[in-house]
């Protein structure tokens, strides 16, 4: 059964709701009957009427809210919501480890989490997350899910592993995309993340609202972005492509003129094989997509069909060219103009470039 908790579940304010359950099924109150026939075992099979005679205590009212939000006891909803309680605050990263490869120290120390309730807000210097979470503490190890709202990952979920122990929290997490993990350990191609946070505060983040959910836009009268048949993109192999396969790490990259710092570039990687393309950093697929190259111009003509992802099927057009034995690429968004040069501002679409491993 799904949860159905309010937005930063309170165990005061839910023991005042089984008390006020209670006190209207005393006082004959229909719908609070009809909650305990609904709910709670015992009553199933009785009538209104018998359920107001039956003489339920606080322990059943309790039972019945419970119930209604999604738990098989009050013991176990009492468990879900202190640990929520455990979690909240302020916490650093004392240590992440993406597919096996560990994240230097100084990468993380401009990073924290900050969690009330069920909303977080992570604040890293490559971008801000927030969202909602729900745990499962009756799962050996416990649970957790993960909704991002706002941030580049929004709309996607994360599935992972959690250990609360004290002013120290481990998490191992399932990146988009990937399974949730079934211990706390990572490897190469896992897709999973293990984090270790300390807690630096216990006391409730303020501002922490778990992001704003945006509407979905209407459908506009002509297609947002361009598509193509993936049968045009299955050209033959040039020697372009195959200068092109093998493993690349970042030199720069800018995502709508903000440049990544230095230091998260260590975390990113391009594999090409064939005229696919992947690209990863710190375990995320930020682009996976079929090439296709047109040499004969300049700069070089790129496409992209991308193949996951929101963008799903549409096309992005760009240009690159070779700075020494670097590729540079300037790709537009889907749905803009491709690029002419390489004097257009970053804003324009995503600047990379890129030295072969």
């Amino acid at each position: 059964m799904s949860k159905k908790l309010p937005a930063r579940p309170n165990l005061d304010h839910l023991r005042r709701q089984a008390k006020t359950l209670l006190a209207q099924l005393n006082e004959g109150a229909k719908p609070a009957a009809r909650a305990f026939i609904d709910h709670l075992p015992e009553a199933r099979r009785m009538t209104g009427a018998k359920v107001r005679a039956a003489g339920f205590r606080l322990a059943d009212a309790q039972s019945v809210v419970a119930r209604q939000t999604g738990f098989a006891s009050w013991p176990a909803l009492s468990r879900h919501v202190q640990e929520l309680r455990a979690l909240e605050g302020e916490w650093r990263f004392a240590a992440l480890e993406v597919d096996g490869t560990a994240m230097p120290a100084a990468a993380l120390s401009q990073s924290r989490l900050l969690i009330d309730g069920d909303r977080f807000r992570t604040e890293s210097p490559e971008a801000t997350y927030e969202g909602v979470f729900t745990i499962d503490v009756e799962a050996r190890p416990a649970h957790i899910d993960i909704e991002f709202v706002e941030g580049p990952e929004a709309g996607n979920r994360s599935y992972g592993l959690y250990e609360l122990d004290g002013d120290r929290l481990t998490m191992c997490l399932g990146l988009t995309g990937a399974s949730r993990p079934t211990a706390f350990a990572t490897q190469p191609g896992s897709g999973h993340a293990l984090e270790k946070l300390r807690r630096a505060s216990a006391a409730r983040p303020s501002s922490v609202t778990g992001g704003t959910r945006q509407p979905a836009p209407a459908a506009p009268a002509a297609p947002p972005v361009e598509r193509e048949d993936p049968a045009a993109f299955d050209g033959p192999m040039t020697p372009l492509l195959r200068r092109l396969e093998g493993e690349w790490i970042p030199v720069e990259l800018v995502l709508d003129g903000k440049p990544m710092p230095d230091q998260w570039l260590a975390f990113g990687s391009r594999v090409t094989a064939g005229n696919e393309v992947k690209v990863v950093f710190g375990g995320q697929v930020m682009l996976h997509a079929k090439m296709r190259i047109d040499d004969s111009t300049t700069p070089i003509a790129v496409d992209y069909l991308n193949l996951a992802g929101a963008q799903r099927g549409a096309v992005s057009r760009g240009i690159m060219e070779w700075v020494g034995d670097e590729a540079r690429f300037l790709m537009a968004a889907p749905g803009r103009p491709r690029p002419v040069n390489f004097s257009a501002t970053p804003a324009a679409g995503t600047l990379s470039r890129w030295r072969q491993k």
